[in-house]
């Protein structure tokens, strides 16, 4: 059915191969190289054999049905129905892996929420937005890392950047980035009315120190003392740290961290985070010029487009994207955000596939 599945097969058994050669396992640089190029192939690979079984399965039991035992033919009929469900949902997930590009196959991100018009109550709902991915996060088995925060003034986030890492996590939240706009009754209003704000969302995919290799003489250091509440520790203390990188880029990359107590771990991170803002303009620069299917079909992606409303009157989140309108707001919000994430997915899927066999 996907003859390219054939040739990864051939692939993933030739590096099982070699990988019990003891001359390649005397080499732990080569080894290394053939076991992550035989675990990237396995996510296709193993899914793929698991469907063989399974066409073998399904062949097994149809061939009950012509038999003359009506028992054996109603337990065939009901395992069929089973392992054709099985069959069914597996295709699809083979069908989403071969649509992924490699190049975009990541495992870690970092999510940044920052609070725009609306004051003290974009702030709160930065912050709802916050605990509705850390939710989904827990939900899906991946891990959440708080980076940095700013907080609001009467609550939430002013902004928050935080790392999401698991399995095909860039898969499932890669379209969460743009305009997020809130429309309720803040607790702080007397007479009833419904107040807009906003809130932006970015998603950047967090590459490894190979992909993106940074010159430490293209960035310049600062150190400074934390601000925050106060306390021996923020006035004493120099562990906030701010770098700037300039090269290759039209305007200067400025990143600060100051919420951990250790400098060493404040610029560790500022340096994730300058990585992924690297890469995201290096992606950027290979799209310009030509049509690509995120921006044509679902939007940029960028902080200033609007891409969702959440309307708690209504209990009703609408995704401006596919026009789709889902009246189960306080179930997103608690976490099941694949009412909404779901079939954004399924909308990508459909027009990728469109573009492949066109």
């Amino acid at each position: 059915m996907w003859p390219v599945l054939d040739q990864k097969l051939t692939r993933y058994r030739e590096l099982e191969q070699q990988l019990y050669d003891p001359a390649v396992a005397s080499d732990p640089a080569k080894a290394g190289a053939l076991a992550k190029e035989r675990g990237a192939l396995a996510k296709l690979v193993e899914p793929y054999l698991e469907l063989q079984r399974l066409d073998t399965a399904i062949q097994d039991s149809e061939s009950l049905l012509s038999g003359d035992d009506p028992d054996l033919r109603a337990m065939a009929e009901e395992e069929l129905a089973g392992l054709k469900a099985k069959r069914d949902e597996l295709r699809s997930r083979i069908e989403d892996q071969l649509l992924v590009d490699p190049a975009e196959d990541f495992s870690k991100i970092i999510m940044e929420i920052r609070a725009g018009e609306g004051g003290d109550e974009a702030a709160l709902f930065a912050g709802d937005l916050y605990d509705m991915y850390t939710k989904y996060a827990r939900l899906k088995g991946w891990t959440i890392e708080p980076i940095s925060h700013s907080p609001g003034d009467a609550g939430g986030f002013k902004e928050i950047t935080f790392g999401v890492a698991g399995d095909d996590v860039y898969q499932y939240l890669r379209y969460e980035s743009g305009g997020h706009r809130v429309q309720r009754v803040p607790a702080t209003e007397t007479q009833g009315r419904i107040h807009t704000s906003l809130a932006t969302v970015a998603v950047l995919p967090e590459p490894d120190d190979v992909q993106i290799t940074i010159n430490p003489g293209d960035i310049e250091w600062e150190t400074m003392r934390a601000g925050g509440a106060g306390g021996q520790h923020v006035n004493k203390t120099e562990s906030a740290v701010r770098i700037w990188y300039k090269k290759g880029t039209p305007d200067q990359i400025e990143v600060k961290c100051q919420d951990e107590r250790s400098q060493h771990k404040n610029r560790e991170r500022a340096l994730r985070i300058l990585r992924t803002r690297i890469f995201e303009r290096q992606q950027e620069k290979l799209q310009q010029g030509r049509a690509d299917l995120r921006k044509t079909q679902v939007g940029s992606g960028e902080r200033g487009a609007k891409i969702r409303t959440y309307h708690f009157k209504e209990n009703r989140v609408t995704d401006h994207r596919i026009g789709l309108t889902v009246h189960k707001l306080d179930a997103i919000l608690a976490g099941d955000l694949d009412l909404i994430i779901g079939p954004m997915r399924d909308h990508v899927k459909k027009e990728k596939l469109a573009a492949v066999t066109a």
